[in-house]
Order: structure tokens, then C-alpha cells, then sequence
């Protein structure tokens, strides 16, 4: 997984993607500690289905979104 500052993914953007498009992670580091705040994960290496963790529901309940599912950002944020 390659990382980058926030600072170069900004003024490269579009060359990162690029490098998320040929299959590579990129991880994004952020302050003087560079802590990862976020990654990039081409949709190839997404599994579908994976399971989550409910918090305190964990292991007593499941959830699952099917195909069909739709929400607008503005629904959700409606929460």
C-alpha cells in the first residue's frame, strides 16, 4: 500500500486515482504524525457481504443491505 500526504494527494489527484485504478491501495496521511485518515481501495478489492460488527448487539443481531437498497445523502443525513 503506497501512503501520501494530504498536501501531495491534493496537488495530484488525479494521478493517485490513477494508481487506484491500476489495482494499488494509497493510504492518506494527514499531520506531523501522518496518521492514515483515510484509504483508497479500488472497488475490485471490495467484499461484498462482508460482515460488521453491531456494537454492544454484536454477535445477537445482524443487519443486511440488499442490492435493491437506496438513500440519498440527505436521507441519511436526516438520520
Amino acid at each position: 500500500m503506497k501512503q501520501v500526504s494530504v498536501a501531495d494527494f491534493k496537488a495530484n489527484f488525479s494521478g493517485w486515482l490513477d494508481v487506484v485504478r491500476q489495482g494499488e491501495r494509497v493510504a492518506i496521511q494527514y499531520g506531523r504524525r501522518k496518521e492514515i485518515v483515510a484509504i483508497l481501495t479500488p472497488p475490485t478489492q471490495l467484499t461484498a457481504g462482508s460482515s460488521r460488527r453491531l456494537g454492544v448487539l454484536g454477535g445477537k443481531a445482524r443487519f443486511r443491505v440488499g442490492p435493491a437498497f437506496k438513500m440519498t445523502e440527505a436521507e441519511l443525513a436526516e438520520g
